[in-house]
């Protein structure tokens, strides 16, 4: 059954007459985005938020950094990437949920404002998400950070971005991951291969409409890419990754995608922990100044890493 404060903001949202973002260029989809978020987000928690520019792989990146106030010492980090269907999506827009994580897993968060399509079509968001990392990595001792105590998360197209990375580090000796975060994360080649786009893709936050918008302007035009870096769920080996918390909603057309994926890591003996929050919609991570119940979720992704980041690792179990 669909939760009723989400039920409630649907109602909203269709009375005010919200257009889809495939109906929006570009520029707009994202002015709307923000305006989406700013309005379901919890607050900013009192952190530390502070900006840094390094040199990326196509330009200047922009990395948003999230310090917990107090006590100093050596943390671990997390390399949080956002949603936004690789089109939309700003770090400031995560503020609320980056900051609640940072403070509640008493960890450095990260977040890179990585380029989007379809001015940045694939693979520059994926490039330029490894490069953060493995520079997260590299300045460890300057950002006060462990390097062997590094995650990587993210939601929807940033879920994506998140696993993609944790392959990465994999195959090219990268920084070691100690947890992998995927919310309602992308795996499939394109929209539709799962009947969730079926049953779930009109109605609710993300409709497949949007899907295949967004997917058509990461990928410029091209169909059914199988290059693991678009979908990881065409991986030829998903061992030897970290361990891994997926958390999908009920009423999603990436719900069937998320779980096929979390199935597969774990047939390749990768340790997975699949969450559904059955009453909720794509989106949720970012809805917890509204809903309860993705407070929530807010709550279990800050524990997860933070157990994962502990310094001693009898509390990472």
């Amino acid at each position: 059954m669909l939760d009723i404060q989400l039920h409630n903001l649907l109602e909203g949202m269709r009375a005010s007459g919200a257009p889809d973002f495939a109906d929006l260029p570009p520029a707009a989809a994202r002015e709307l985005y923000s305006q989406i978020l700013a309005r379901g987000d919890v607050p900013v928690a009192d952190v530390v938020i502070e900006e840094r520019r390094i040199d990326g792989p196509g330009s200047e990146l922009v990395l948003r950094i999230y310090r917990p106030r107090g006590s100093g010492g050596v943390r671990g980090a997390v390399l949080y990437l956002h949603g936004g269907g690789f089109v939309v999506g700003r770090p400031q827009d995560y503020d609320g949920v980056a900051s609640v994580l940072c403070a509640q897993a008493d960890c450095v968060l990260v977040q890179v404002d990585y380029r989007l399509a379809p001015e940045h079509p694939f693979p520059a968001a994926v490039d330029d998400s490894y490069a953060a990392l493995v520079w997260l990595a590299a300045h460890a001792g300057e950002l006060g950070i462990d390097p062997a105590r590094i995650a990587v998360a993210g939601d929807s197209a940033g879920a994506n971005l998140a696993t993609v990375c944790a392959i990465l580090a994999r195959d090219r000796g990268g920084p070691a991951l100690v947890r992998q975060v995927l919310i309602y994360p992308v795996t499939a080649p394109e929209p539709g291969m799962f009947d969730s786009y079926r049953r779930h893709g009109e109605g609710y936050t993300l409709t497949s409409r949007s899907a295949w918008y967004f997917t058509e302007l990461y990928l410029g035009g091209r169909r059914a890419v199988t290059d693991f870096r678009v979908a990881p769920l065409f991986a030829d080996e998903l061992g030897g990754l970290p361990p891994a918390l997926v958390l999908v909603a009920g009423y999603d057309p990436l719900r069937d995608e998320g779980i096929a994926y979390a199935d597969k890591l774990a047939a390749a003996g990768t340790h997975v922990t699949l969450v559904v929050y059955a009453g909720l919609a794509h989106g949720f991570i970012s809805m917890g100044g509204a809903l309860d119940a993705a407070r929530i979720a807010v709550d279990q992704v800050a524990s997860v890493l933070r157990r994962a980041l502990a310094a001693n690792t009898s509390e990472r179990a």
